[in-house]
């Protein structure tokens, strides 16, 4: 299983908010510290302030920062609220599914407990742990 883009970037905003410890912060800042395409990370800022995990306040003074403590945001929560879907094999998109041995393979049971075992690790975690176990 491998988290998308979109996901690793959406993680890499809210601890680079988390570092900045409450500061107001640009798009071009977190964009350039890690040298994303700008216009990707700003899709990514959107979907995070939609989903209430950062604010933003446009303008000329305007940025972003966390909607609340990092011990607040659930890691789940976040790969939950940003992962389109977690089709680990293509049998699980019944609408694309063109695997000839479905009816007879395990795999896919096997595949949905290793996603549920996958998202309860990232529940017991919080962005403070994610950004506490770094400074290890």
């Amino acid at each position: 299983m491998q988290l998308t883009q979109y996901t690793d970037y959406s993680l890499r905003v809210l601890i680079y908010l988390a570092e900045k410890n409450n500061g107001l912060t640009t798009v071009s800042e977190i964009a350039e510290y890690h040298g994303i395409s700008r216009n990707h990370l700003v899709k990514v800022i959107h979907n995070l302030a939609s989903k209430g995990f950062i604010l933003t306040t446009r303008g000329r003074n305007g940025g972003m920062m966390l909607s609340r403590p990092p011990s607040e945001i659930n890691l789940g929560d976040v790969v939950r609220n940003t992962e389109p879907n977690f089709d680990i094999a293509e049998c699980f998109n019944p609408s694309s599914n063109c695997c000839v041995i479905t009816p007879s393979c395990g795999l896919k049971s096997i595949f949905r407990e290793a996603h549920r075992g996958f998202i309860k690790v990232m529940d017991k975690y919080t962005l403070a742990n994610a950004v506490e176990l770094a400074r290890k």
